[in-house]
Order: structure tokens, then sequence, then C-alpha cells
């Protein structure tokens, strides 16, 4: 069975959702549950990681950054590779090189070769993260059976999330090593499911000849990216900082060029003028930006200010995921509708009402029942209407022969949009920083930007609507 037959089947009005379409599914879940679980669970851990490596703040921050390097700066090649030499094989290779570097980094003894093995995990989800999302868009019809499955995936990746806080708290109390652990069983699991169901495909006949266009688009994405993770501490204005932004902007430039003069491209530019698919990037880059980094600011605040444990921590922020669970299975039926422009401004007005709320409450010390679960109700409500919508505007319309590079497209928005915000929302928190330390002031001017990034979103998600209705009055 290929996959052509896998899309076919069922084809009409509805499709037929069979045990192994179902399985198919099941294997996706799975590995996108398992990158929300390695995320949140090191996350909690990295107090223990630098107390027993004797690492600094500096080095603790690249296990989280190495996996964004390597996620962020190969995201959009992933995507497209998959496309070009078979997205089974792609996802399958990719599964076992996190499985692998998962197991090494549980051992290992040394930070740099801990960081090291954070890179290339973060290298293998920037393959398998979008290449399960194409093996979805072409394993399921687009309406209903695609916004159904989408819907269903988008659980899986905050239970992930969820449960990470909470396992990796429970797990670093016995030692930090079994968050690295843990997710190497699960990856090898998911990797024989994956062989057993997931259908075979054939490559494209035409592309992956442009290696000038995939040198230059790797070297700059990571350059790119590394740029915006390094900066805090390095400085904004710092000659390197400076630099590294140049040759990035330059390698990027040069990978536009190529591009438009290569017989067969590696991106096919065209599809940046598409109208909702980079209206579904820039919601990406408001949607992770701002929850992401409004989530590292709490994590700070709540450890090191109120000096909490991971578990408690955990448990604080819990109701975003949690609500993102529960909610998700929803979004698919509103999606076929109502289409995702209306559930796309109400995931952006939901995300901005929450950081207003906690602007307008917060005062200067917060309280939880008041302040903090309200705005995660709202935040985890935003979160669960968005993904979904976000991620069908994206691939909506878009060949199977380009499902990848529109998943990897959209993957990348969020995962540079984020970084690019969290590296600003860092810098305005040190810099806010009060001689005690613990005064929760120096969180405001983050606080800010993300509203202002969530603001900022609504406003262009408004933008189909409001043009839709004065068309409307016109031919009226």
């Amino acid at each position: 069975m290929t996959q052509a037959e896998a899309t076919a089947h069922g084809a009409g009005a509805e499709q037929v959702w069979t045990p192994r379409l179902w399985g198919v599914l099941a294997v996706l879940c799975a590995v996108l549950f398992l990158d929300g679980l390695d995320v949140s669970m090191v996350g909690v851990a990295l107090p223990s990681i630098g107390s027993e490596l004797g690492l600094s703040t500096t080095a603790l921050q690249w296990i989280v950054n190495g996996y964004v390097l390597g996620y962020g700066g190969l995201l959009l090649l992933g995507g497209r590779t998959a496309d070009l030499l078979g997205r089974r094989r792609i996802f399958l290779v990719a599964l076992g090189v996190f499985a692998v570097a998962s197991l090494v980094g549980g051992l290992v003894d040394d930070g740099t070769l801990l960081i090291a093995t954070r890179f290339v995990k973060g290298l293998a989800a920037a393959f398998t993260a979008p290449t399960a999302l194409s093996i979805l868009t072409t394993t399921f019809h687009e309406g209903p059976a695609r916004n159904r499955a989408l819907s269903v995936l988008s659980v899986f990746g905050a239970s992930g999330y969820s449960s990470g806080l909470i396992l990796g708290g429970l797990l670093t109390s016995v030692g930090w090593r079994w968050t690295f652990l843990i997710p190497a069983p699960l990856a090898a699991g998911a990797l024989l499911a994956g062989i057993a169901l997931i259908p075979r495909d054939r490559a494209a006949a035409e592309g992956g000849h442009d290696l000038a266009g995939a040198a230059t688009l790797v070297g700059g994405m990571l350059l790119a990216v590394y740029t915006v993770v390094s900066a805090p501490a390095r400085g904004w204005l710092d000659p390197v900082t400076l630099g590294l932004a140049a040759a990035a902007v330059a390698l990027l430039a040069a990978f536009v060029a190529i591009e438009r003069r290569v017989p067969h491209p590696l991106i096919r530019l065209d599809i940046l003028r598409i109208g909702a698919i980079v209206r579904a990037n820039l919601s990406m880059v408001a949607l992770f930006g701002s929850y992401l980094s409004f989530q590292f600011m709490m994590t700070l605040y709540l450890q090191d200010v109120l000096h909490w444990s991971p578990l408690r921590m955990a448990l604080a922020l819990l109701p975003a995921g949690l609500l993102v669970a529960f909610g998700s299975p929803f979004v698919g039926r509103l999606i076929t509708r109502h289409g995702t422009a209306p559930l796309i401004v109400g995931s952006m007005l939901s995300m901005s009402l929450g950081y207003g709320w906690f602007l307008l409450t917060a005062g200067t010390a917060p309280q939880y029942l008041v302040t903090t679960l309200p705005t995660m109700l709202l935040l985890g409500g935003g979160f669960a209407f968005g993904f979904s919508s976000i991620m069908a505007q994206a691939t909506d319309g878009i060949a199977d022969a380009e499902q990848g590079l529109a998943s990897g497209l959209v993957q990348t928005s969020g995962q540079v949009g984020a970084a690019l915000v969290l590296a600003v929302v860092t810098a305005l928190v040190a810099a806010g920083a009060p001689a005690g330390g613990d005064d929760f002031g120096q969180y405001h001017p983050g606080i800010n930007l993300v509203t202002g990034v969530a603001v900022a979103g609504l406003l262009l998600s408004l933008v189909p609507l409001l043009a839709r209705r004065a068309v409307g009055a016109h031919r009226g």
C-alpha cells in the first residue's frame, strides 16, 4: 500500500478511518508527544544538571539553545527533504537518531557532550516534526478528516508538554539523567510502530539537485538562529553579533538568488506569495513567541523569586496544557464549520486578554488564584484554538508534493519567532533586574513585549475578516 493509495482510500464526501489509518495517526501523535515531553522535562532539570556537572548559567542556556539551534536551523530543509526523498524514510531515520541521542545524553558526564547531544536531538526533530505533519496532511484528506487529525495531534503535543512538566519534576528528584533516558525507549517504540504502519511512498521525480541552495539555506538558518539565541549574552550591538547577523543575511540572500535561477529549486519561492500562508506563518510567530516567552518568565519568577520546587511550579502552569489537551479535540469540527480565520482571531484575542489581565492585576506580587490561574486558562484556550487552526491554514490548498515545505515553513516560523521574542525578553528581564533580585517589576518590560506581540497577531488575523466584510459591503 503506497502513500498515494492511502490518500486515495476513502476518497469522497468523508474519508473512512481504517484501523491502519488510526495506527499511522497514533505514531505521529506519539512523536509529537515525545517532542513536547523532552523539551519540558529538560527545562525543569536544568538547575540539577548545572549543580552536578558544574555548568555556568550561560552553559546551561545552551542545553536549551543547542536544541533550538538544530531544530530551528534545519526545520525548513527537513520538511523539503521529506518531500524530495520520501517522507517515511526521512521520518524513520530521524526518529532513530533521536532515540540514540537521547540515550547518549543520559550517559555522558561532560557538559560539552551533553550540549552536543541536544543539538543532534534538535536536528533530528527538525526532520521528524515537519515530516510527521506532512505525512498527516497527505494521508488525511483536506477538510473534516484532516481537521480532525490535526486536532488529535494538537492534543498529544500539549499533553506531552504538560506531562513533561510533571514527569520532569518527579524524575529530577530521583536524578536528572532520567529526563534524558526516558525518551529513548519511547522513541524506539515509535520507530518500530512506524516501520510497521506508515505506508511506503516514492520520492519526487524531480528536485534534490540544488546543493548550493541547500548549503546556503542551512548555513543562513543556523547562523540566524545562533545569532538570535546568543545575542542576549554577547550584546545585540556587539561586533560579533552584528557580523553574524550580516553573514546570515548574506547567505539567505544568496539562497534566494540561487532559487530564482536553478531549474529544480529546493524551495518554490512563489509559495510565499500566498496571503493565507504568509498570515499563518506570522500568526505562528505571535502564538509561539508570546506563549513560550511568558512561560519562561513565569518559570524564573516562581522558582528563582518565590523559590517554588520544580513540581509545584509545573503544577501551577499545568492548567494551560490541560485546557489545550481537552479543548483541541473540538477544534477540528469548528474549523470545518467556520473556517480557520475566525478561530485564529479568537485565539489571538484570548492570548491578548490573558496577558492584559496579568498586567492589570499583577501589581508588585501577582497572586496565583487572582492573576496567574485566569491568565493560564486564557492562554490555554488561545493556544488550543490557534495551533490547529494555524496549521490547517498553512497547509490548506497546498499540493502533496509541497506539504513538507509548507509544514516546515510554518514550524520554522514558530521556532525562530519564539527564539527571537525570547531573546529580547531575556535581555529586558536581565536589564530590569533590581539589586536584590526579588522584585517582580523586572519582569514587567518582558510581559509588555509579549502582550504587544499577541496584540499584533490579533490585528493581523483580523485583516482577512475585515477584507471579506468590506467586499461583502461593496457588493451589497
